[in-house]
């Protein structure tokens, strides 16, 4: 951006002053009219549904299915209140989270061996977040070392790591993303069926995991508000609802669903993240509304990378903060800590 262009902040600040077409009633767009092979330009694109069907023509089929879809049902079920005749000209999405105040409530999620969706892999997935001015979390189970996604980043990284049997390996390698910059461990729960190699995580094991690590740990994979209740009590710094795209099972019960009554419970005591099927900024206000403080992306963030590479994952973020913007403001909300329950409807499925 030249010196006389707006800054992307001051944008999203004036933005609220423009009432745009609901989100709600729009359609899921589709690529017609290109000739074979033509792929649209990143700029043409308007949105995240529209960046997967590019993802889709550039892979093979069977890489495609790993990150296709995904369960969005739970969304349409939640329509918004709007609300009129508030000054919403200075729209901040900014959120605060261990000390560190963070651009707008989306966050990139920990997604595996990126280079099977992009050359480039985790790098350029850490290149476009930084240009969108957000976080990632990095998979422990990446396609490179920890220290090289380090040295490329130029935004903030949290680690991912799964339970394991060698609990020293566990604690050595979550230690040893902690000295390579990472300022957050994420300890994920439940995705993974246990074997002698992979065990049910215990508090125990989650104990042994933060002793000495020195920076915050949060659990991912809570699905209840008595596991949230008890990961507070054994001292957990922060939760993400999570179910893991129901890969274990199809019939799981989405993290929308559970969100409220975990929030009820810790959310004022830790912040709690969420992630699951978030396609829209809609979506991700809907999250906010029942008491998230971010929402963490997988799907929508390699459709990014696989499309367009960094560009592509810049572009999906930047594509949600300002449809985010567009909620917050047609409901009359003018920062993310005033977005609450008054601002959506729940109807019966």
């Amino acid at each position: 951006m030249n010196e006389n262009g707006l800054s992307r902040r001051r944008a999203l600040e004036g933005f609220g002053s423009i009432l745009a077409a609901s989100p709600l009633i729009a359609q899921e767009p589709t690529l017609i009219g290109e000739p074979p092979g033509r792929i649209t330009p990143r700029t043409d694109l308007a949105n995240v549904p529209e960046v997967e069907g590019v993802a889709q023509r550039k892979l093979a089929a069977h890489v495609y299915s790993m990150i296709a879809g995904g369960d969005r049902s739970c969304f349409d079920r939640i329509t918004f209140r709007p609300r009129l005749m508030v000054n919403t000209t200075g729209l901040d999405l900014s959120i605060e989270l261990f000390g560190e105040k963070i651009f707008a409530p989306i966050l990139v999620g920990p997604t595996s061996r990126q280079q099977t969706f992009h050359p480039d892999g985790e790098l350029a997935m850490v290149r476009g977040a930084a240009e969108a001015k957000t976080l990632v979390v990095v998979s422990s189970d990446s396609s490179y070392p920890i220290e090289k996604i380090a040295a490329e980043a130029k935004t903030t990284l949290w680690y991912q790591v799964f339970p394991e049997a060698d609990m020293n390996a566990l604690r050595s390698r979550a230690q040893h993303a902690v000295k390579a910059g990472c300022k957050a461990v994420c300890v994920t729960v439940g995705a993974r069926l246990p074997s002698a190699s992979n065990p049910h995580l215990s508090w125990n094991m989650i104990d042994q995991i933060r002793r000495g690590l020195g920076v915050p740990v949060v659990l991912k994979g809570i699905m209840t508000a008595e596991e949230a209740n008890e990961a507070v009590k054994r001292g957990i710094d922060g939760i993400v609802v999570s179910n893991y795209g129901g890969l274990l099972n199809k019939g799981l019960v989405s993290p929308m669903e559970m969100l409220p009554a975990i929030t009820d419970a810790v959310a004022q005591k830790v912040p709690v993240l969420i992630d699951g099927g978030f396609r829209r900024g809609s979506d991700i206000m809907k999250a906010l509304a029942f008491g998230a403080r971010a929402v963490l992306l997988g799907r929508p963030a390699l459709w990014g990378l696989a499309a367009y590479g960094a560009d592509g994952v810049q572009s999906v973020l930047e594509m949600l903060q300002t449809e985010l913007g567009r909620s917050a403001s047609q409901a009359g909300k003018a920062n993310v800590k005033a977005i609450d329950r008054s601002v959506v409807k729940v109807h019966q499925a």
